[in-house]
């Protein structure tokens, strides 16, 4: 068989190998190669404060209150939270939390329980006794404090921690002001605001019950105070202003309330009608219902504008208030000079007026009466100021101060329900204490809104004593939920409070809320992110891939070389709470 011949391939020609790029290699590791050199992006170490503290209108340093409950040290909390705050048991009951509002898991799932937590802080606290330490160092002035309530308390416990010698009046058998007289006992019991009242007391603060200035002691009585803070509140009801309302039967919400928390019988009959959608108005209706009445809340716009807090709402309506939404009142009937009836309209919303809000216009042919024992009008209030003397500016329902609280009155300051500011328990605590800070710095010869600038808490007016004390110039950076990592937590949900079954609630005046059991405050208190503050994650050390992150030797916190970073910022991304910031050109 004839052999096939097998041709040889031609071996092809290789081309020509491109050349390698030249490579920098060392042998001596990274620390041999300082990355720093290069860097224009500059990762820095800094502590931000929480949004939560920045919303507070007491000054709460509520980040750091958490760490302080997560880690089960109550007292530590309650110092920390006394020293802004002297009423914590009282604002964990009644203040509206705008701290948990601003609470960055919102942006995860639900706000942190920080009122509940603070209630449960201030009664662990009051179990045990616990008091807050007294002045280092005593002052020669003394201060006139005019008011008990939580402006005239909370300015006079600051003072007296700074100790100045103080006079606390109050026109009242006792002390508390609308604590006492104008929130029910169901909302806040009395053994509480009574311990944390006497432990303000216990610095050394001198009281003098039932002495009303312009009554009983005359302005020039103050002159041998060396400043004088006014806070009287407002207990003055605006008029309905219709046909009738000077009849027997007709009453405001605050001089009802007063006469129920006083003691005194009011006989308010089986049918009542409260005007007003405000807390005054919730409080006034719920208490009727505690005496036996059956209650009509009458208010001219609709729920979702009540200017009342949305669980006081939620409360009478599960305790058979009835809310008579868009409606108005325009004649109170009589007969032989006493209550009979209410003569109302229904209302349509227009256009926004001044305020904003959305004005109520009367709807035609829409009129109708309810048979009514009492009518009770919580439409608003203003301060009493017949007793202040001429020369302090004021309009017809504010006493005119500035910033600091100072009045046109050398020495003379103002603050609560007085001024013109939201008509809350914490911005009147707020306001006590920037008073106490403004006094401070006018007897120290010092600049009151210099001082009162270096305490300031972010951008929404709350102000730190301890700030201010320590002088200590901290950065004003209020971390935001976008500087957060969110994929570093995990979704919890929130702890609900307590409350007193509705069975048998309305038969007297027991709290209603119960708070957070032990175990509860605890979960809560882990729930919170900590933001803007680095808890020693490790993240940064981890994540940096130059080795440029260590540890600091007394291990409260991290050091960057920055020979060797290079400015990636993946410490930054990674950063669970934001704790760390981006300087350009650096």
């Amino acid at each position: 068989m004839e052999k096939k011949k097998v041709r040889k391939a031609k071996p092809s020609v290789a081309s020509p190998k491109p050349p390698l790029p030249y490579v920098c290699v060392s042998t001596e590791g990274t620390l041999a190669s300082k990355t720093g050199t290069w860097r224009f992006l500059t990762p820095k170490y800094q502590n931000k404060i929480a949004p939560c503290s920045e919303a507070c209108p007491a000054g709460e340093d509520v980040e750091s209150v958490m760490v302080l409950a997560g880690e089960e040290d109550y007292p530590g909390a309650w110092d920390k939270i006394m020293e802004e705050n002297p009423l914590p048991g009282v604002c964990g009951r009644v203040c509206f939390h705008p701290c948990e509002a601003a609470c960055s898991r919102n942006a995860l799932d639900e706000p942190v329980s920080i009122n509940a937590l603070e209630r449960f802080i201030g009664d662990a606290a009051c179990v045990s006794g616990r008091k807050p330490d007294a002045p280092v160092q005593k002052r020669h002035e003394r201060v006139a404090v005019i008011g008990s309530g939580p402006a005239g308390l909370s300015c006079a416990y600051h003072l007296a921690r700074m100790g100045y010698g103080i006079t606390l009046f109050e026109a009242e058998k006792k002390l508390g002001g609308v604590l006492r007289y104008g929130i029910p006992g169901y909302r806040l019991p009395r053994d509480v605001l009574d311990r944390e009242i006497e432990r303000i007391v216990s610095l050394g603060v001198e009281v003098m019950t039932e002495v009303r200035v312009g009554r009983d002691l005359a302005w020039e009585d103050l002159k041998k105070y060396a400043a004088v803070f006014a806070a009287t509140g407002a207990w003055e009801s605006l008029p309905l202003n219709i046909p009738g309302e000077e009849a027997a039967g007709v009453m405001s919400g605050l001089a009802f309330l007063k006469k129920v928390h006083s003691g005194e019988k009011a006989d308010i009959g089986e049918r009542v009608a409260v005007i007003g959608g405000g807390n005054t108005a919730m409080d006034a209706a719920r208490t009727a219902v505690r005496l036996g009445a059956k209650v009509w809340v009458v208010y001219r716009r609709t729920k979702e504008e009540m200017p009342a807090w949305a669980e006081e709402v939620a409360d009478a309506g599960d305790e058979n208030v009835t809310t008579l939404f868009l409606t108005s009142p325009v004649r109170i009937v009589t007969e032989r000079g006493k209550v009979s009836a209410i003569e109302c309209i229904g209302n349509i919303l227009g256009d926004p007026g001044k305020d904003g809000r959305r004005v109520p216009l009367p709807l035609n042919g829409s009129n109708f009466s309810l048979k009514i024992d009492t009518v009770i009008s919580a439409i608003g209030e203003v301060p009493d100021m017949s007793f202040l003397p001429a020369g302090l500016q004021r309009d017809s329902r504010f006493l005119s101060v500035d910033g600091t609280g100072s009045t046109a009155l050398k020495g003379v300051f103002g603050g609560g329900d007085m001024t013109a500011q939201p008509r809350t328990v914490a911005f009147a605590i707020g306001s006590g204490k920037r008073a106490a800070m403004a006094i401070d710095a006018y007897l120290t010869g010092n600049d009151a809104a210099d001082a009162l600038d270096a305490a300031r808490v972010g951008n929404k007016g709350a102000l730190s004593m301890s700030r201010y004390r320590s002088r200590d110039g901290q950065a004003q950076d209020v971390i935001a939920p976008s500087d957060l990592n969110l994929a570093y937590f995990k979704r919890e949900k929130r702890t609900p409070k307590g409350k007193l079954p509705l069975s048998g609630r309305c038969e007297d005046f027991a709290e209603v809320n119960l708070g957070l059991s032990r175990e509860d405050a605890l979960r809560e208190a882990k729930r919170c992110f900590n933001c803007g503050v680095c808890n020693l994650c490790h993240n940064c050390l981890i994540y940096c891939p130059d080795l440029a992150v260590s540890a600091r030797p007394d291990k409260q916190g991290y050091e960057i070389n920055y020979d060797y970073c290079k400015g990636c910022c993946l410490c930054v991304e990674e950063c669970p709470r934001g704790a760390i910031s981006v300087e350009v050109g650096k």
